[in-house]
């Protein structure tokens, strides 16, 4: 089936998006600032520019002479630093198919990993694109051509939920694949074990990875709008049970609120970036919504 890329990169959504060009002073400094880091670099590779000092950064690359005339902690930024990889990660499982707005969780990860990849090859470095349900589905090496945003679109297009997975499982997998040093954006509801999940992006991790995880709900998960006596049924195994929501929904909503602050608070101990979203916030919103945090704005 043809792929109809202005479904995943519609001209108005791009003409917002293109307003954050990865040239632009403060997404060089924000999105993608601390993430182009070489084994190389101070070694023998050229010098580039400067980006901002990030908590982690060897002091010993701080360019003085800089902070002498701005007051401001910049690293000298070096040429084996300008080409890095991004592996987009989809989770493409059955609870994924989920969706009561018109747009399941999966299209919803998909349009963002269509934007990041528009957004990565126009910065002129190179995307890849993994996906997997109970096993590894798809998988793009990264590469930096725009026609490779098209095959990355084809991939996304054909797409659709699978079987339940186990993400940690996947997630080690995605970690023994990946050999270079890179950024990893994994895309997910992350309806698994917690601490077994946190172990999976800690070894993506300790690998050397730069990791920023998109944990994506529907709305209808994260708001649970219901009041009356319900059925509910589970969209990977497919039991049901039947209850009154209302009486439920206060223990619901404040056993999600632990859900998500437990995968917050133990991925920012662990120097990776997560960002809760559901889709009552359009995707294109969220991902700007996203570059703006990053960028400190």
């Amino acid at each position: 089936m043809a792929v109809k890329a202005e479904e995943y990169l519609q001209p108005e959504v791009l003409a917002r998006v293109a307003r954050f060009d990865l040239k632009a002073k403060f997404l060089i400094e924000g999105f993608f600032s601390g993430l182009h880091r070489s084994p190389f670099k101070g070694f023998s590779a050229e010098f580039s520019d400067h980006r901002k000092y990030t908590s982690g950064d060897d002091i010993k690359d701080l360019d003085w002479r800089v902070y002498a005339r701005t007051n401001k902690y910049y690293i000298k930024r070096f040429q084996a630093e300008t080409n890095m990889d991004c592996h987009l990660v989809v989770d493409a499982s059955a609870s994924m198919g989920y969706g009561t707005r018109g747009l399941t969780k999966l299209e919803y990860a998909t349009y963002i990993a269509a934007a990041l990849a528009f957004l990565v090859v126009r910065q002129q470095d190179s995307v890849g694109l993994i996906t997997f349900d109970d096993a590894i589905r798809a998988v793009l090496p990264p590469r930096s051509k725009r026609k490779h945003i098209f095959r990355i679109l084809k991939v996304l297009n054909d797409t659709h939920p699978g079987r339940k997975a186990n993400v940690s499982e996947m997630l080690h997998k995605v970690a023994g694949m990946i050999d270079k040093r890179g950024v990893v954006v994994v895309m997910s509801d992350l309806l698994d074990e917690p601490h077994d999940v946190i172990d999976a992006f800690a070894h993506l991790h300790h690998d050397g990875h730069d990791i920023i995880v998109f944990h994506i709900l529907d709305q209808a998960e994260a708001q649970f709008p219901f009041a009356d006596a319900r059925r509910f049924i589970d969209v990977e195994t497919g039991e049901a049970v039947v209850t009154d929501a209302g009486s439920v929904r206060a223990g619901y909503l404040e056993a999600l609120a632990q859900f998500i602050e437990l995968y917050r608070s133990e991925l920012f101990k662990r120097n990776i970036d997560f960002f809760h979203v559901d889709t009552s916030t359009s995707f294109d919103k969220a991902l700007m919504r996203y570059l703006l945090r990053r960028s400190g704005h």
